[in-house]
C-alpha cells in the first residue's frame, strides 16, 4: 500500500480525484439515458444502462484539480481527454462487475445480510473486497498514467 503523504502522493491523490470527477460528470449524463431506456424494461440489467457515457468537459472541481496537478496552457489536452475517456469506460466496466456480483450473490443468498451465516457473510465481504481492490488498483494505474501527461 502506498504512503499517502508527500508531494508525489498529493499529486497522485489529485489525479485520482480528477479522474473520479470525469466519472461523476459522465455518470450524470448516463443516468438520464439509463432512466429513459429503462422505462417499461425489465431486462434484469445492473442499472447502468447499455454502456458508459463519456463526457469530457470538466466540472469546476476538475478544472481546479487539473491546475493543481501542474497543468499549464501548454499541456496537450487530447492525451488527457483520452486518459479521462479510458478511465470512464474502465470504471463503468468495474462498476458493472460489482453490480453483477452483488445481484448474483443476493439472488443466491437473499438481500438481507443480517440473515447470512458467518461463512456466507465472509464470502460476501471477500467477494466485494476483491472487486473493490480491482477498482483501487485500476484507478491508481490510470492516475499514474494521467500524471505522465500533465
Amino acid at each position: 500500500m502506498r504512503e499517502e503523504s508527500g508531494p508525489g502522493n498529493e499529486r497522485l491523490a489529485q489525479a485520482r480525484s480528477f479522474l473520479q470527477e470525469a466519472v461523476y460528470r459522465s455518470r450524470g449524463d448516463q443516468a438520464g439515458a439509463a432512466l429513459l431506456a429503462a422505462r417499461g424494461s425489465v431486462d434484469g440489467s445492473c442499472g447502468l444502462g447499455e454502456g458508459p457515457s463519456v463526457v469530457l468537459d470538466l466540472t469546476p472541481r476538475a478544472q481546479a484539480l487539473f491546475l493543481e496537478m501542474g497543468a499549464t496552457e501548454a499541456t496537450a489536452l487530447e492525451p488527457v481527454q483520452a486518459c479521462m475517456a479510458d478511465w470512464v469506460r474502465r470504471q463503468d466496466a468495474l462498476d458493472r462487475r460489482r453490480n453483477h456480483f452483488l445481484k448474483a450473490f443476493r439472488g443466491e443468498h437473499g438481500a438481507d445480510r443480517r440473515g447470512y451465516s458467518e461463512d456466507t457473510l465472509r464470502a460476501f465481504e471477500e467477494g466485494l473486497e476483491a472487486v473493490n481492490a480491482q477498482v483501487t488498483s485500476a484507478l491508481d494505474e490510470a492516475a499514474e498514467a494521467l500524471l505522465l501527461l500533465v
